[in-house]
């Protein structure tokens, strides 16, 4: 038979093992809880004011173009509202929403010697907030960057074709101006994939010189 001491010796460690269980399975639901509140979700907008910015001045830039007859009989006033827009837009993208939402910025400086560089960059993961880009504000960047400039090239045709030429100028304003844009926001994309393959491509290719020095060197 077992005795009362044995018993509640028992009793005792039975106790202790289930308070550390217990404490162990609070500390794991506190971390994992803590862990998912921090880890950023793909699919949220991070920075609404950034994507809506991003849209509204070359929306409303085609927007007026397309009702300039209805919402007033002056071309001047017009022109003017549609070069202001797509003036305000270019800022926009080129230096704020580029850089905010997807992590790419490209501009021009000169140097000492008077001589032009064009400079396209994408952004490096330096902390856990940046290592996600959201899938939601990169599908509203490319799809409003890639968008626009084609319908602009559209009323570029049409109005070629259907001899308003007084329009050409607004249109051509816009495929320059968005056109700009867009190609600069490629080469900051394309640019930085043909610099991880030129160095996936330098590393093997030291692999390959270093295999095979090693191997025609003699035993």
């Amino acid at each position: 038979m077992i005795g009362p001491t044995t018993a509640n010796a028992v009793g005792g460690l039975r106790k202790v093992i289930e308070d550390s269980n217990d404490d162990t399975e609070d500390v794991a639901l506190f971390d994992a809880e803590e862990e998912a509140a921090a880890r950023p979700r793909k699919s949220e907008i991070r920075h609404p004011v950034a994507s809506f910015f991003h849209l509204f001045f070359r929306v409303s830039a085609i927007v007026v173009y397309l009702l300039c007859e209805l919402l007033s009989s002056s071309f001047i006033a017009c022109m003017v509202t549609i070069i202001l827009l797509l003036s305000c837009d270019f800022w926009a993208v080129k230096n704020v929403t580029g850089r905010l939402m997807v992590g790419l910025r490209w501009w021009n400086h000169i140097d000492e010697d008077g001589k032009s560089h064009w400079v396209f960059e994408s952004r490096k993961a330096s902390s856990q907030e940046n290592k996600t880009v959201s899938e939601a504000e990169s599908r509203i960047f490319w799809l409003g960057l890639v968008a626009c400039p084609v319908l602009w090239v559209i009323f570029a045709f049409s109005a070629l074709f259907s001899f308003r030429v007084k329009w050409l100028a607004v249109v051509t304003m816009g495929v320059v101006l968005q056109g700009a844009n867009l190609y600069g926001y490629i080469r900051c994309k394309v640019g930085s994939r043909k610099n991880l393959t030129s160095m996936a491509t330098s590393y093997l290719g030291k692999q390959f010189l270093r295999q095979n020095t090693g191997d025609d060197q003699p035993s």
